[in-house]
């Protein structure tokens, strides 16, 4: 995903004496410095440096990196989630989600997982995960050796249903984008619904029920597991679809956990 800055073509055309350890700070847009201070401190980071002549100019850390912020131009609305992002690489991503977590339970009482500010869910086994404050920047923790492939739209091996549940799990972990991933695959089974094998039908019913859970809007729900009742399966392939049927419930937990104690 990165380039690696040793690579011997990484600093061609400035000369041998030029070492490539250069780093990039991201500038993002901030709607409100007070509410965006408050979002990150509640998260662990420290604020290091506030200006607020001739202009309002904030940074804030966290571990090794930092994120500076400035006022954002006229006209951005933080619900369209456009206005800034940042790719953070980690070595390992599972310790940072349980730092924000913790840190969003103990000031909030419960996971912030809809609207703004929010974290998206850190499923099992995945490379990365989001924050996403205030001013609608998306803040985006990933794992360093996170494969390449991923980033360009999942495997191209697949076909049919197999290939659709992959690209919902692209939309959902890779875009933030569990609506169009839910669409997505719903279009995928009513096309493929009459030839795809049981297991993955199975599997995409399963997946539609964690994402609507996560999308606030069980309605189809009842019509799923009806019919995700009346697939045949063989013992191995239930237990996949019983480990995908145990994100629905995680999906459910996300965002209503007590804070501890």
């Amino acid at each position: 995903m990165a380039t690696d800055p040793t690579t011997p073509d990484a600093a061609a055309g400035l000369g041998p004496s030029v070492i490539a350890n250069e780093s990039t700070t991201p500038i993002l847009p901030c709607v409100s410095v007070e509410e965006t201070k408050n979002f990150y401190e509640c998260l662990g980071f420290r604020t290091t440096y506030e200006q607020h002549r001739p202009y309002r100019y904030l940074v804030v850390a966290f571990s090794g990196f930092e994120l500076h912020f400035r006022k954002a131009p006229r006209g951005i609305d933080p619900a369209d989630e456009d206005g800034g992002a940042a790719i953070v690489f980690v070595d390992a991503v599972a310790p940072y989600y349980a730092a924000f977590v913790a840190a969003m339970q103990a000031a909030h009482g419960k996971i912030l997982a809809k609207g703004l500010p929010r974290i998206t869910r850190l499923r099992p086994g995945a490379s990365r995960f989001s924050l996403f404050d205030p001013s609608g920047n998306n803040i985006v923790l990933v794992r360093r050796d996170e494969p390449v492939e991923l980033e360009y739209g999942g495997s191209a091996t697949l076909t049919g249903l197999a290939k659709a549940l992959d690209n919902a799990r692209i939309y959902s972990e890779f875009k933030s984008d569990d609506r169009a991933a839910f669409r997505h695959l719903k279009s995928a089974l009513r096309r493929h619904r009459d030839d795809a094998p049981a297991v993955d039908r199975a599997l995409a019913i399963a997946t539609l029920l964690t994402l609507a859970v996560a999308l606030d809007d069980e309605r189809e729900a009842p019509a799923l597991r009806h019919e995700l009742a009346g697939i045949s399966l063989t013992r191995a392939e239930q237990q996949r679809v019983d480990a995908a049927l145990a994100e629905v419930d995680d999906a459910r937990a996300f965002g209503d956990e007590p804070a501890p104690g």
